[in-house]
């Protein structure tokens, strides 16, 4: 895995979970617990999620070693990471999907295996998942709901709007857009004047919004699907003196919120990755311990604006 050097800490394999229970004379003594994990792509957002499970990590008794591998967006690779993992005999595998659409082989591999199967923040493409095998995670068609139903209010229900679509081959991305486009219908007189990829990231958010605004488009309001490619958008309508143009992003992430506070950003939805990667670890535990879990664990999600942004800075 290639993790930038002011990463490698925080990836560096800590305590965990809990396992099974060993016996040293009469005292019970939990043995330490394998988790391999395997991240989609280790952008800001992935970042702040394992970090959050590496902290839950400190707190749960027995502990464990986490074993982190980043896919680069490659599920050829990630089924790669899977695949090491079960050889290894790892007690739980933690999967952040390369694609959503490609995990049918991940969760084949590790339920042939016995081993439990937790999968967080984008949701595979299937309509149930087998048991030992949950989700982790927030409703993305209605986040991009949540979004929409802000801009179109400051708006005041009419002019042109700019969607910033994640990675095309993203399931997050589709249902972000989705719920953008449902509040949508209900407001006629909103105009999408352009609809492109910025892939997730802030550079290219920045150049997709430089392109439009050199070519003379007249915008109103960008639905970003991520902060990431909204602060990048921001950037370059302050650049250009358009700083009234209304920008909304998702995830809620520490750089998201400090630029509500910049007035950057209008809007975002917190999707609070302290809580998401916390539910992984927990969810874990559990099934380490053969609880029955098994589908989806909803993480709630808030809508932060400049009036509230001040009490999640320290999500």
């Amino acid at each position: 895995m290639q993790i930038s050097r002011s990463l490698r800490t925080l990836f560096r394999p800590r305590g965990l979970l809990l396992a099974a229970v060993l016996t040293l004379g009469s005292t019970p003594v939990l043995a330490e617990l394998k988790v391999g994990v395997t991240v989609g792509n280790l952008d800001n957002y992935i970042a702040y999620l394992v970090r959050a499970m590496q902290d839950r990590a400190k707190t749960v008794e027995g502990g464990a070693s986490l074993q982190v591998e980043d896919s680069a967006s490659d599920v050829v690779r990630q089924l790669g990471h899977v695949e090491n993992f079960i050889s290894q005999k790892v007690d739980v595998i933690i999967v952040n999907p390369a694609d959503t659409a490609a995990t049918a082989k991940i969760t084949e591999r590790a339920t042939k295996a016995g081993i439990p199967l937790v999968y967080l923040n984008s949701r595979p493409e299937v309509a149930a998942f087998p048991a030992k095998v949950v989700f982790v995670g927030t409703d993305e068609r209605a986040i991009g709901r949540l979004q929409m139903e802000y801009l179109a209010r400051k708006m005041d229900g009419k002019g042109n709007l700019v969607i910033i679509l994640g990675r095309l081959a993203h399931d997050d991305t589709r249902k972000r857009t989705q719920g953008v486009k449902d509040v949508l219908a209900d407001y006629p007189a909103i105009k999408v004047v352009e609809e492109q990829s910025g892939d997730w990231q802030r550079d290219k958010g920045l150049d997709l919004m430089n392109n439009w605004i050199l070519g003379g488009r007249a915008i109103d309001a960008v639905a970003a699907n991520n902060d990431e490619m909204g602060i990048g958008a921001a950037m370059a309508l302050q650049r250009a003196g358009a700083s009234t143009v209304l920008v909304g992003g998702i995830d809620g992430t520490p750089d998201g919120l400090e630029a509500i506070k910049r007035k950057q950003l209008a809007v975002t939805v917190l999707r609070d990755p302290v809580a998401m990667g916390e539910g992984a670890v927990d969810a874990a535990v559990k099934l380490a311990h053969g609880e029955a879990l098994q589908g989806d664990i909803w993480i709630p999600v808030h809508l932060v604006t400049p009036d509230n942004y001040a009490q999640f800075k320290q999500k």
